[in-house]
């Protein structure tokens, strides 16, 4: 019956991208989707692209295994996106047009800007590609009963070939609408779920967690915090650390900022954004109480021996919720449970493929001495499509019999200290140079790559990448708690130590654009479209 339901999703989708996709070479058509999805399906679109399947199976089993720290880790993922809608949302839409590389450039015209905003969209998003593509083969395995590793990897190239096709065929309006088809799915089978999980318990979450805390193995360590650092040198820093690191980085990676741009106005924006905080925190809810009630209906044994990680936890609490026998309209839910997973596989990675394109073909390709044609920018951006999945594809074959933990977190590392310094930067601080945004990008980078190497996700642990060894120096498990701070001291030296006369030309520019990146002021070109200013 799954099999059935992931190859009809699949189809179903494809037709979608095909059928919602721009219909003729129109740039801002393939790049926003010209505006066209209301408040709460772009909403719901911009949390899909938040939500990942890492997100939630990974979130799932932080929970399962941790309790009270995988519920804080997860209330991270809906205040990281009421940070974005507070502070980035609307300068975001103004400053940019199609690519976070368009916001950097608004006040620091270049191309040298727009290379080293690529360079990082690529560097923070193909970690999590990787995660997603090598976790496909195991999640499809697990739920279709296949134990062939032949079989892991034909899912993971299949797979990543039908992600290529949704972000190359149907640009930002056809993957907001398999977005929206998953959010939809995802909350509304989480939800009940998550009621049949709590009727078992007659309703009651405070026997939900009684029965959670006997069964996890920890007693009453399951309640309280610190128990999923307790093996480091400072849990209590390193809950801090991972906190920050989501809250900060996740707001901030290209493929969920890139929604900002599909807005038409700011109220729009400001609207889109209340719904995607709303999807997220309901979500939280759910996956809360699914996990939770995994560890409660069959403890942590049972959890950890079908994935040490407890990445299957958010499955098992679903399977559980049944009984022992499920009648039909039950296997029924299980196999919509699935697709949506399934779902979220395949829109996940689209969406980062596509923000991946994008910035290629339009902040490397599209900004040569002579700039292409809308058609020739539109075939470049596909080609960008295949160029960046077919790697990611190879590479997830490698990697897919590895810890992948360590990618994760990386990506949201990348977010929090290189991206969101220089995107607060330069839409805030008029004294924001070239040089300081440049030493920040690549200096927040490169502390990130340099302190992971250091932790014990890489190595020191049997849950490590590489659990035989042992080259393990950092005392976090996350790098945030140094290398955020990290990144806004670069742009801040950066920025500094600037000549003068260079810093005082580059303030004039900011201040050129500085209504339209703050206040959102519009002007009419095009026959009556709203456009974004000068240098859109």
């Amino acid at each position: 019956m799954s099999l059935v339901a992931f190859t009809a999703a699949a189809t179903v989708t494809l037709l979608l991208c095909v059928m919602t996709g721009p219909d003729r070479d129109d740039l801002e058509e393939f790049y926003t989707g010209l505006g066209r999805l209301s408040p709460l399906g772009n909403g719901l679109a911009i949390a899909g692209d938040y939500i990942s399947a890492a997100t939630v199976l990974g979130t799932g089993g932080v929970i399962a295994l941790s309790g009270y720290d995988g519920v804080v880790l997860a209330l991270g993922t809906a205040l990281s996106l009421m940070l974005l809608m507070f502070l980035l949302a609307e300068p975001l839409r103004n400053a940019g047009r199609f690519t976070m590389g368009d916001a950097l450039a608004r006040r620091m015209p270049g191309r040298s800007v727009r290379i080293a905003a690529c360079a990082t969209t690529l560097t923070a998003l193909t970690p999590l590609m990787l995660v997603q593509l090598a976790g496909a083969g195991d999640l499809l395995a697990f739920l279709l009963g296949f134990t062939s590793e032949g079989f892991k990897t034909g899912c993971v190239v299949a797979l990543g070939a039908l992600m290529i096709s949704y972000a190359a065929i149907g640009g930002m309006k056809g993957t907001a609408v398999i977005q929206i088809v998953k959010m939809v799915m995802l909350l509304g089978s989480g939800a009940v779920v998550a009621a049949l999980i709590l009727r078992r318990f007659d309703w009651d979450p405070g026997a939900l967690l009684a029965a959670a805390a006997r069964q996890s193995g920890a007693g009453r360590a399951y309640l309280s915090p610190g128990l999923e650092f307790a093996g480091g040198p400072h849990p209590r820093l390193d809950l801090v650390s991972s906190q920050l690191t989501v809250v900060i980085g996740a707001a901030c990676l290209p493929h969920v900022t890139m929604r900002m741009y599909t807005a038409r106005n700011a109220r729009q924006v400001r609207r889109s954004m209340s719904w995607a905080v709303a999807s997220a925190g309901a979500f939280v809810l759910i996956v809360s109480v699914v996990a939770i009630g995994a560890t409660a209906l069959l403890g942590r044994r049972a959890i950890t021996a079908a994935d040490a990680q407890g990445n299957t936890a958010y499955l098992l609490g679903a399977r559980a919720a049944f009984g022992a026998t499920a009648s039909t309209t039950e296997a029924l839910l299980f196999t919509t449970v699935t697709t949506a997973l399934f779902l979220t596989l395949l829109a996940s990675v689209a969406g980062m493929i596509l923000a991946c394109a994008n910035s290629l073909a339009h902040d490397v390709f599209a900004y040569r001495r002579r700039e292409p044609a809308a058609r020739g920018e539109l075939r470049t951006v596909r080609i960008a499509a295949l160029a960046v999945g077919a790697p990611a594809i190879l590479l997830a074959t490698l990697v897919q019999h590895r810890n992948l933990q360590p990618l994760v977190t990386l990506s949201f590392c990348l977010g929090a200290s290189a991206l969101a310094p220089a995107l607060v930067y330069s839409l805030f601080w008029r004294r924001f140079t070239r040089a300081g945004l440049m030493a920040t990008l690549l200096g927040g980078s490169a502390a990130c790559l340099v302190l992971m190497t250091g932790t014990n996700l890489v190595s020191g642990s049997p849950t490590a990448a590489f659990p035989g060894r042992d080259f393990t120096w950092f005392p976090f498990t996350t790098t945030g708690l140094v290398s955020v701070p990290l990144g806004f001291l670069f742009g801040w030296l950066g920025t500094v130590l600037t000549p003068s006369h260079r810093a005082d030309e580059q303030r004039r520019q900011y201040e050129a654009v500085e209504e339209w990146i703050l206040a959102g002021a519009v002007r009419q070109e095009n026959g009556g479209r709203q456009g974004r200013g000068p240098g859109s």
